[in-house]
């Protein structure tokens, strides 16, 4: 569900271009879902290979990655580790909307209603151990570092930026403005579509900024404050917030009251929800120890061999898209020569 903030911070359009030689510390389990749910076939499926192993989250990472990387962006993947016990609830209320999502995607299939289907389909998406270790193994032969997180991978890549290893997190959620980091992009993607919920149209969708410093600034709350509005609001910690308190009321109360505890509506209700341990996740996250990241080159050999030969992809297709990222390196390497020669 993640930390609904929009409507409390302005984005700040920017080109994929203005990251050109940065450090993009990105939310793996975040990107990874994405892929499981939006690159499916016709009817909703997910893309599968002759085995009937699941390759959406491959075919993702590998050309969204080629992307990056052509334009010069050098993006790290931070995986979560242990779940928060704090976290079981929402895990379970995901579950529960996966379960229902799977019945309306089967009865929209066997009643032929193909868009309802693919509606559906897209909020089947499971991540499996297997998955995951499959999206290890192409991030290290295309070269690309990537980092387990002890705990929440975006507490982890928020701490990436405030050491100044990385210069922005990437995520789809606005859970790390709460961890501290510095700068959050969404949308991170060369371009893309996004379709308009029950109308058959789309939008484009353009890459965005949310900036830690100018969120305080706006809102004119601290740090500490802005977790107090995020514990108000809900977050995945404690996924139901306090009711009837939405965004604009959180800051509201937080502004007139300074805190959590000063706020004479909720304390009846403060019993019940373990803020103090809550602020602490965001405050006090435990982190990796990371004292640099190295990126390395793809080994098109190895590409080639775990897509073309283990998964099933198109040998022509992944051929090619490794020949335009090396054409792309070389023409960087030759501008970069002719101004400096």
């Amino acid at each position: 569900m993640g930390l609904d903030l929009k409507p409390l911070i302005t984005a700040s359009p920017m080109q994929l271009a203005s990251l050109s030689g940065k450090v993009v510390a990105i939310d793996a389990f975040n990107t990874i879902y994405q892929f499981l749910a939006t690159i499916r076939g016709p009817t909703g499926e997910p893309l599968t290979n002759g085995r009937g192993e699941v390759t959406s989250h491959l075919t993702g990472l590998f050309y969204r990655n080629v992307n990056l990387l052509m334009e010069n962006i050098k993006p790290v993947y931070v995986f979560d580790g242990k779940m928060h016990a704090l976290k079981a609830q929402e895990i379970e209320r995901r579950w529960q909307v996966k379960q229902e999502a799977m019945a309306q995607y089967s009865q929209a299939v066997e009643d032929g209603r193909m868009e309802d289907a693919v509606k559906y389909g897209k909020r089947t998406s499971v991540l499996t151990d297997a998955m995951v270790q499959d999206s290890k193994a192409l991030l290290e032969i295309l070269g690309i570092p990537y980092i387990q997180a002890p705990a929440d991978g975006e507490a982890a890549a928020a701490y990436l930026t405030k050491r100044d290893l990385a210069y922005a997190a990437a995520s789809q959620d606005y859970d790390s403005i709460l961890f501290g980091a510095r700068r959050l992009v969404r949308n991170l993607a060369v371009s893309g579509k996004r379709k308009v919920p029950n109308k058959n149209a789309y939008v484009e969708v353009e890459p965005e900024m949310y900036e830690h410093d100018r969120v305080l600034q706006e809102t004119g709350l601290t740090h500490e404050q802005l977790v107090d509005v995020g514990i108000l609001i809900g977050t995945d910690f404690n996924p139901d917030g306090f009711p009837g308190i939405g965004p604009k009321t959180a800051i509201k109360l937080i502004k007139e009251n300074g805190r959590l505890e000063n706020v004479d509506k909720i304390k009846p209700l403060l019993s019940q929800v373990p803020y103090q341990e809550i602020r602490d996740i965001f405050l006090k996250p435990e982190v990796p120890q990371v004292e640099s990241i190295s990126f390395g080159e793809p080994d098109r050999k190895k590409v080639l061999d775990f897509l073309c030969v283990q998964k099933s992809f198109s040998t022509d297709r992944v051929a090619g898209t490794l020949d335009r990222l090396q054409k792309a390196k070389e023409s960087r390497s030759q501008s970069l020569e002719k101004w400096f020669g």
